[in-house]
This record gives C-alpha cells, structure tokens and sequence, in this order.
C-alpha cells in the first residue's frame, strides 16, 4: 500500500486518518447539519466510529487513504477528504477480467472523494487548498494519471467548486447510487489527465495566492 504521509499547506494540514480524531470529528460534523443536504457525513459517535474504521480497512488494502483536516489557525479538526479507488496498473493484467489487480506502492489514477467539512469551516478556503494538497501529491509523487471528482448532480455548490479546480466535466451517469436524502442518484463525473495538471495547478495557486498575477 502507498506510503502514509501528512500533507501541510497554509491553512490546512492533511493528517492520517485515525481513531483518536474521532471525538473532534463528532463535534465539527455536528455544528450545522443542514449544509450536508447532498453529502453523506457520520452523525453522532456511533456513526463515526463505523466511518473510520471502515476507512482504516480500505486503507489497509491499499485502496484508500483517508486524512482529517486540521485548520491551522485554530489547531483543530474541521473535516475529512481521502483519495480512494486507488487503481494500480503496473505488473500484468489481472485474470480473469474483472478482478481487482495486485495491489503496489504507486497508484496509477485514483479519485478525490468522501470531502465534507464542519459548517463553520466552509467558504474559508480549506477545501481549495485541501484538494490543491491531494492533487499536488497524486500528480507529483505518485504520477498518476488521472484524478476523478464526482457529485451529486444536484449539489450545484459542490459542482461549481470542482469546475472552478478547471477540472473537465466528463458527463452525468444516471442513477449511479444511493443519494444521502436516500433517492436515486444521478452524479456527475469530472476528471483532471497528468497532461492538464500544470495548467490547473497554476490556477490553483493563483487562487490562493501562491503565485502573484500576471
């Protein structure tokens, strides 16, 4: 499985996914329920102890890596983000087709997903800088070759802000799960190829000022 690491920016750390973050994730995904209308998030200590540890076991797969989002000015955890549907295509094709391949130390395309964040810590730009973190690693350290975003096609905020990454929109695949208002889903798919990651890693960075405008 991928090597673990700690992602750091200026807002925001990406830290290993753990049981000891449980108790403040109870308490940031209980501030404002209402903003979680198209996003499934843990409510309650229960549902958080069955979320992490179901994170931890794909983890050990070698087919997620989940972190909890630590707001630097504060010190404390706001949410959490994973990269997962980790695929790996070195080595030679799996048999029968189908089956999951072999599992190895680089993914070769993986998806950004399982995001949410405490109500008060929406709009203050973590979530920018937290996928500017995920996309930096995944492009850069391991080389992979795609990244996927998806939402639910009705979660127009959500949209917009991947849209705004300069991620390609790649379509709508009609009921494609269970909703978290537990309807059909039809979500939508974008994507972000190896050959694009300079240009929308340069927007990035403008975006959070990084780099100074041309």
């Amino acid at each position: 499985m991928p090597a673990l690491v700690t992602l750091s920016g200026r807002l925001v750390r990406l830290e290993p996914l753990s049981p000891a973050a449980i108790d403040d994730l109870v308490a940031a995904a209980s501030e404002d329920r209402s903003t979680y209308a198209f996003t499934r998030v843990p409510n309650g200590r229960d549902e958080m102890v069955s979320y992490v540890e179901a994170a931890l076991a794909e983890q050990a797969g070698g087919r997620t890596m989940p972190f909890a989002i630590r707001w630097l000015h504060t010190d404390r955890l706001i949410g959490a983000t994973r990269l997962m549907n980790l695929e790996y295509w070195q080595g030679p094709m799996p048999w029968p087709p189908g089956t999951l391949s072999a599992v190895g130390e680089i993914p070769s395309v993986a998806d950004i997903g399982y995001t949410w964040l405490g109500a008060s810590a929406q709009g203050t730009g973590a979530n920018r800088e937290s996928k500017f973190l995920l996309l930096s690693h995944a492009f850069e350290t391991w080389n992979v070759h795609r990244i996927t975003l998806k939402a639910d096609v009705r979660n127009v905020k959500s949209r917009a802000a991947i849209e705004a990454l300069g991620a390609h929109f790649d379509g709508v695949r009609r009921a494609e799960s269970r909703g978290a208002d537990d309807t059909v889903r039809d979500t939508a798919f974008y994507s972000i190829l190896s050959s694009e990651w300079p240009a929308v890693r340069e927007r990035l960075a403008r975006r959070l000022g990084l780099v100074e405008a041309a």
